[in-house]
């Protein structure tokens, strides 16, 4: 990680880009207030459409983005789309695209942005992994819908919330444990019927029983850095992060 922005240390050649916003950046300090002060990208939180409007556009242009980004209605679902032109915002918690100049975004703030892309930058793609998604299989569809093997991909998890905070109900572990028997490995009890689930860890099980090439990630926990992220499980309302990659188009 470098710079204005994260961006993943994986071992992927060719033309892509990719990144994720922060709350705060230094340079960039967003024109959103109250509860979305920063660098908000959310229009869907409750923030002035007016600050949004301002904040993406500071990011196209500090990232040098060559279009604006793809923003999708967020469903916590497993539905993929394929970005092939400009289109309106659509139901959906995942894209991919093999189109360069295309920009594939999800927005989060607590759920699991999961990076995947071609190890020659052939193809990229972004999942938003909150504990419905991973568990109705939107890494996998994410994965399904590409044209080449997973082997193929490289992935990199970005900033979610942390094991130490992430705090569910026995319901969330059934609906892992219940089709992996060892993803029980993932949750530490937390008093009768609760539990702490390790978001990254159940995504990282799923990537390497499809045969990815590698996973990797920085563990960032949202929760705990409130100076970096937004989260809305430590303040809800709050404004959102960006993941965004791309296929740089050829000078």
């Amino acid at each position: 990680m470098s710079g204005v922005f994260l961006h993943p240390d994986w071992p992927v050649s060719g033309p892509v880009r990719a990144l994720t916003t922060q709350r705060h950046h230094p340079g960039l300090p967003g024109s959103s207030e109250g509860p979305w002060r920063g660098l908000n990208l959310g229009a869907h939180v409750g923030d002035q459409p007016r600050h949004v409007a301002a904040n993406r556009s500071v990011v196209r242009q500090a990232a040098g983005l060559p279009a604006e980004p793809q923003w999708l209605d967020q469903v916590h679902g497993r539905h993929v789309l394929y970005l092939s032109g400009a289109a309106p915002e659509a139901p959906a918690d995942a894209a991919w695209t093999d189109r360069p100049g295309r920009v594939c975004a999800i927005l989060t703030a607590d759920c699991l942005p999961v990076f995947l892309a071609h190890e020659a930058g052939r193809w990229v793609g972004l999942a938003h992994a909150g504990w419905r998604g991973l568990a109705e299989g939107v890494i996998e569809a994410t994965v399904a819908a590409m044209p080449g093997p997973a082997s193929a991909l490289h992935a990199w998890l970005g900033p979610a919330i942390g094991p130490a905070a992430f705090q569910v109900g026995e319901e969330v572990r059934e609906a892992f444990v219940a089709r992996d028997p060892e993803a029980e490995a993932a949750f530490q009890a937390d008093g009768p019927e609760h539990w702490r689930a390790d978001l990254p860890a159940l995504a990282r099980r799923r990537l390497e029983a499809l045969g990815v090439a590698s996973v990797g990630g920085d563990g960032l926990c949202t929760w705990s850095d409130p100076a970096r992220f937004f989260s809305h499980r430590r303040q809800a309302p709050c404004g959102r992060m960006a993941s965004l990659i791309w296929i740089e188009p050829e000078a």
